[in-house]
């Protein structure tokens, strides 16, 4: 395994903050991790060095950063790997040192832990190690044998297994995702539901083995087995890393598809679309012919998560066997699937996406995924149309969470929470949510148009009006009970709603312009 590897692999977000090529193509033989200020005696060569900076203080000291750094070159060591979490930040003396010294230097986020790299990095190497012409293999002769031309030939993950296990009495095995959906079993494994299956993951329950792929943390695979003890680990590990070899040729297969899965998003998404276009999208990804199509579109709350969109949507969708897919990532962060399936009267596409949603928020805790799903449409001309239903969809799905009074206590409420990010057309139930579906800009156009004179922060005043006219909306326009909530005699209630008549433009005895008001509140 090279130091360049540890950077292509998403799961560890490492970013690089110095280091030419060569120094990034070295093979890393080993890792230790440290915090003493000089940890030369302590290091092999070839190995890399983990760091929290604990050694490190915040005066900026460049003799001690030289040192440290020093130290590292002197032993061979082929990179410091620097955790950000203790500073927020890597130094700059210390990036001025490793040039110096011509030590690769890697940033190493806070939620990216040091046992994470470690197992990343022994995992490549027990891979790497039962590739070569030696007779320390765990497997036996025949078995690896059979295994090798049963990958060369594309058996399937199921037939994998089966042959890896069979000289060992063919224990239960699950091949599993994050999100508990099973992608092969052994021949003799029962079924195992998805919620069962994600907490014995996330429980640590029996024996897990992470296989080693270029996946996101939604479709990682691991290679399950209900009781510890049944197969030996140098085994386990063997059989992880041909199935690791399985899956980045299955993705390597995948990779033209997805190319054709973009340009239907494309189309679809475009405004002047035509129909014999789209017939040849859908005909391109497989999709052409269906009895019904349903749009979903799904984005991250946080920035940082926007990339994982896609890979969270795609998993989710592989829950719903029965449903043919393509799914896309677009520029402005949110990913779009076209759905191919039997008329669905009942919504169980929406339904099923909901039951899954909490396995997809376990996956990466404090994820703030959203989705939207359109009504089933009969054909390919009636996309566009369903696109633009599942958008605003989707913002009534946030717009929901946005407003949700946080519950504390019971898992069944935080499941609860998480479907409920979910959404369809029929969720389109209120005034908010129909606004929440509305571009940003014109919102803030209406707002300041119709409340304008009330929205000047300078004048206090202004502000107690304000809040005058939501609790009298709130209330129903009854002056009785706004005087109530607010603590005031009934007359100044009558005086500051003539004040907002005035300044607005509004009469609070018509509907209409009631309804105006309310809606430019909710534009905020």
């Amino acid at each position: 395994m090279q130091v360049d590897h540890l950077l292509r692999l998403d799961r560890l977000d490492l970013s690089l903050v110095w280091g030419e090529a060569a120094l990034l193509d070295q093979e890393i033989g080993g890792v230790t991790a440290t915090d003493l200020e000089d940890p030369a005696r302590f290091l092999q060569p070839g190995e890399i060095v983990l760091s929290g900076l604990v050694w490190w203080a915040r005066d900026g000291d460049p003799v001690k950063a030289d040192r440290f750094v020093s130290a590292l070159s002197e032993a061979g060591a082929v990179a410091l790997l620097a955790g950000e979490e203790t500073h927020g930040e890597v130094p700059a003396e210390l990036a001025d040192a490793c040039r110096k010294h011509r030590v690769a230097l890697l940033a190493v986020p806070a939620h990216t832990s040091f046992r994470a790299i470690t197992e990343a990095v022994y995992l490549r190497q027990w891979g790497e190690f039962s590739r070569r012409p030696t007779d320390h293999y765990a497997l036996p002769e025949n078995v690896r044998v059979d295994l090798e031309r049963a990958l060369e030939r594309g058996a399937s993950a199921a037939e994998l297994l089966d042959l890896s296990f069979a000289h060992l009495g063919t224990p239960d095995c699950h091949l599993l995702t994050g999100s508990g959906r099973t992608v092969a079993r052994t021949a003799t494994a029962p079924e195992l539901p998805a919620q069962r299956a994600a907490a014995a993951l996330r429980d640590r329950l029996g024996t897990t083995v992470r296989i080693e792929a270029d996946d996101s943390v939604f479709d990682t695979w691991y290679l399950h087995l209900p009781e510890d003890g049944q197969v030996p680990p140098r085994i386990l590990h063997e059989i992880g890393e041909l199935v690791g070899r399985h899956r980045r040729r299955q993705d390597l297969r995948a990779a033209p598809g997805r190319q054709a899965h973009e340009e239907l998003v494309t189309r679809v998404g475009s405004a002047y679309g035509e129909v014999n276009v789209l017939e040849e999208a859908l005909r391109s990804c497989g999709l052409s012919g269906a009895a019904a199509y349903t749009v979903v579109v799904a984005a991250s709350g946080n920035p940082d998560e926007r990339g994982d969109a896609a890979a969270a949507l795609a998993e989710g969708l592989k829950h719903l066997r029965t449903v043919a897919f393509a799914v896309a990532g677009r520029v402005e962060g949110e990913a779009v699937a076209v759905l191919a399936h039997e008329p669905d009267p009942g919504g169980e596409v929406p339904a099923r996406l909901r039951e899954v949603w909490p396995l997809l928020h376990a996956c990466r805790p404090g994820a703030t995924l959203h989705a939207g799903v359109s009504d089933p449409v009969p054909g390919p001309a009636d996309l566009p149309g369903a696109l633009a239903q599942a958008r605003y969809a989707l913002a009534a799905a946030r717009s929901a969470t946005a407003t949700a009074t946080p519950t504390a206590g019971s898992g069944a409420a935080a499941d609860a929470g998480a479907a409920a990010r979910v959404a369809r057309p029929a969720d389109l139930a209120d005034l908010r949510t129909l606004l929440a579906g509305v571009p940003v800009d014109v919102r803030a156009a209406y707002l300041d148009t119709v409340l304008g004179p009330l929205l000047d922060a300078g004048k206090g005043s202004h502000a107690t009006l304000l809040e005058t006219l939501e609790v009298f909306l709130a209330h129903n326009c009854s002056w009785a009970r706004t005087a109530e909530a607010l603590h005031l005699h009934v007359n100044t209630v009558h005086y500051r709603v003539e004040r907002i008549e005035a300044l607005t433009g509004r009469d609070l005895s018509r509907l209409d312009h009631k309804l105006d008001l309310r809606a430019a509140l909710l534009c905020r």
